[in-house]
């Protein structure tokens, strides 16, 4: 039963991940040149800027102040960028495209950009295909040909039928920034709910496809966000947050859940309201069903703790009335992986931080009388799922994943083997299923996909990308191990050129998210190779704060103890300048989101270690950060500014608050966009005119404004456009010159 989207709030955590690929956001082109500026904030549109001196300083457009102070359990705390958070602002408007106008003069006097962008693009111009999903005899699956913005769903029959096109996301918009998000199969295949995202909004519209014929119906579901969709019948669970005000779509909070049933053929405006919980704004509501249908799975959540609640009712019911399973939401998480019978299969950290399995049975419904089908391990459980039969178990090991099958009744049958140290997905299917899908990939893996044969015990290659001029022998990955300030000991992967020299001199990209319980795996990146291909190293840090080894590694990164996330990453730039991989002048940084505000804060504190930092999309106010859209969610990890211990935390270390007049920060790209919902621009906006302001070397502090993208980019030009501006930054500023001995036509 178990989704490929998963719970809230954790779902909306593993969407902020998005944001973590090296290339999520696009550019601005044009980003409003033609706009009548004011003097006020064109004050730099005369100044001559030099992309090929980095010793020359940039002049910025003039950003206004205003007299804001708050007060914070006695502590004054000037804002005096407060203005840059009213989102339909003209004179931010203003501001933006002056900010945009003097990051473009530096991009484009970069001499390498145009052929660096006409290399990403070979590199990422190869077919890319998902692991194909079962409903009867007909089997469903994304190909993308290279370059396609988004990609497109196919379905076929049997595993060797012609594939024939259900549904072309490119088609949805003109410009190529409409994406496809949710995609949903009924039981029996005759019925596709999908969703619909603009412009790189949160927000989405939800769909009903005919399958057969290939015509999606007339109605529209509105208001839609963070939600999946679960069929029951004719009909499906989901959940949807009432209307916003006019003008307001893209800042308004994200309060007051609710869920409801439709049925297929019927207007949005006859849905039938489900549940809701109007004395608890801040909750998420979720209905999942179990395979058989038999069952609806309510689960709630908030945002101040990192557990859930969980209910359960008979199909054949009617009403709100939800029988617990756990009636209160606490700090540990649940979720069905299946019904067997009238008994229910739960993943769950209670009592098991690393994770466990247990048997629930209604009857006998007292916690002494859970069963431990699958027993907690030294390592932590990744992932659980149920098809033909068998259970499939990843764990992870010094963050490699481990996979193996038991029965429904818990018995070790075997392991998987894997072609090696790397991260899996999918073994998702149905209850008579004979085989399933998996995908592996590595940093110099590229994701392959297999598969196996449930009753022969057996994995067989089934899809492998093909990547021209891609050899994976030419390049190495290690994992270290390095010693934090407190003494823990914080694993590392490092990929590079086979054949590299320990001499201090390599360029090098340090990135990490340490954040939300969420594990930074090894994976594949064809435009990452733009730089391997360099002679740059990669580093991939697994900080605290993620889920690498389980709950109490989550638990060190959190509220209080965020430090040692910061801790954990300058110890990893220190490992690798000590270690002779690169040097504080040749050693860049970068982070999307959760670890965007990492970059942030590490580049405050340490700022004479690191070169170049691309914070991107990050939260940059930590004491306002729960004031916007959905952030209050994130108050589970990061704590509150309204509770007295937690401010100090969080004001000790907030990126925005940090900034040292005067300080000699690093070459600068900062990343946003104007439909960013989940992270709002204004964090970034803030943080750029302080670190503007307080910038006392030579290097540039630029920012980077989309539009019609969102917390990632919404297609696929966007995101090779903004990798080229943010490796062409760090290139530049790490002085190092492509050589490209290739063609790149």
């Amino acid at each position: 039963m178990k989704k490929t989207v998963p719970l809230l709030p954790l779902a909306l955590i593993t969407l902020l991940l998005s944001a973590l690929g090296l290339s999520q956001l696009a550019p601005l082109a044009g980003a409003q040149d033609g706009q009548k500026l004011s003097a006020a904030a064109t004050s730099s549109s005369s100044t001559k800027t030099d992309a090929s001196s980095s010793d020359r300083r940039l002049s910025y457009p003039v950003t206004k102040k205003i007299d804001h102070v708050d007060n914070y359990h006695g502590t004054t705390v000037a804002d005096p960028y407060r203005w840059l958070e009213e989102d339909n602002s003209p004179e931010r408007a203003v501001w933006v495209g002056a900010q945009n106008k003097v990051t473009f003069a530096y991009l484009e006097k970069i001499p390498f950009r145009g052929q660096l962008a006409a290399r990403l693009e070979k590199l990422f111009n190869y077919p890319k295909y998902s692991a194909p999903a079962r409903r009867g005899e007909y089997f469903f699956f994304t190909k993308n040909d290279g370059l396609q913005n988004q990609s497109v769903w196919y379905v076929q029959k049997g595993l060797d039928g012609p594939p024939e096109v259900l549904i072309d996301p490119n088609k949805l918009s003109t410009d190529g920034t409409s994406r496809l998000t949710v995609f949903s199969l009924s039981k029996d295949g005759k019925y596709l709910g999908y969703g619909v995202s603009r412009g790189g909004s949160d927000w989405q519209e939800f769909f009903v496809m005919d399958v057969a014929a290939k015509k999606t119906l007339t109605e529209t579901l509105p208001w839609v966000k963070f939600s999946g969709i679960s069929w029951a019948g004719n009909g499906f669970y989901y959940s949807r947050y009432p209307t916003p005000e006019k003008g307001k779509e893209l800042t308004t909070k994200n309060e007051n859940t609710q869920v409801f049933f439709h049925k297929v053929g019927t207007p949005a405006s006859a849905d039938v309201l489900i549940i809701e919980d109007k004395e608890h704004p801040q909750r998420f509501l979720n209905i999942d069903t179990t395979e058989d249908e038999r069952f609806a799975i309510l689960t709630t959540s908030e945002g101040n703790k990192q557990g859930n609640a969980l209910f359960f009712r008979e199909q054949s019911q009617t009403g709100d009335k939800f029988t617990p399973i756990v009636s209160e939401i606490g700090e540990d998480s649940f979720s069905v992986v299946d019904n067997i019978g009238d008994k229910f299969l739960i993943q769950t950290n209670h009592k098991a931080p690393d994770g466990r399995v247990v048997l629930f049975d209604p009857k006998t419904s007292e916690e002494k009388n859970w069963k431990d089908v699958i027993p907690e391990k030294a390592e932590p459980l990744e992932n659980v799922s149920s098809a033909g039969g068998r259970l499939f178990v990843s764990y992870l090991k010094d963050v490699a994943s481990r996979v193996y099958v038991y029965s429904r009744e818990g018995k070790l049958e075997n392991e998987i083997k894997l072609p090696g140290l790397g991260a899996t997905g999918g073994f998702g299917g149905r209850s008579d299923s004979k085989f399933v899908f998996y995908t592996f990939t590595s940093f110099n893996f590229a994701p392959t996909i297999y598969k196996y044969d449930i009753g022969a015990k057996k994995s067989s290659l089934f899809r492998e990308p093909d990547i021209p001029g891609f050899k994976s022998t030419a390049y190495e990955t290690a994992q270290v191990f390095f010693k934090s300030k407190d003494g823990t000991c914080v694993p590392m992967f490092v990929v590079h050129k086979k054949g590299l020299k320990l001499d201090g001199n390599n360029p090098t990209l340090l990135t990490g998210y340490g954040g939300f319980n969420i594990t930074n795996s090894p994976s594949f990146s064809s435009l990452r190779l733009a730089l391997l291909e360099q002679g740059f190293v990669y580093a991939l840090a697994n900080m605290r704060g993620g889920g690498e080894y389980g709950e109490q590694w989550h638990e060190a990164g959190t509220k209080l103890k965020k430090q040692n996330v910061f801790d954990d990453f300058i110890a990893a730039a220190e490992y690798l300048i000590s270690q002779k991989y690169t040097s504080p002048d040749k050693l860049s940084i970068q982070g999307g989101s959760n670890g965007g505000l990492l970059v942030g804060a590490v580049m405050n504190q340490r700022p004479e270690l690191f070169k170049a930092a691309i914070p991107q999309v990050g939260v940059m106010d930590m004491l306002r950060f729960h004031k916007f859209t959905i952030g209050w969610a994130w108050v589970a990890d990061y704590g509150s500014s309204d509770k007295p211990d937690e401010f100090k935390a969080l004001y000790a270390y907030s990126p925005l608050h940090n900034i040292k007049a005067g300080g000699k920060y690093p070459a600068t790209l900062i990343t946003t966009a104007d439909h960013d919902d989940r992270v709002v621009p204004a964090h970034s906006f803030k943080y750029v005119a302080a670190l503007q302001a307080a910038q006392g070397g030579d290097a540039p502090v630029l920012i980077r404004i989309d539009t019609k993208s969102g917390h990632g980019a919404s297609n696929t030009k966007k995101a090779i456009e903004t990798t080229a501006d943010i490796y062409s930054f760090i290139l530049h500023n790490l002085g190092v010159t492509p050589k490209y001995a290739f063609s790149v036509d």
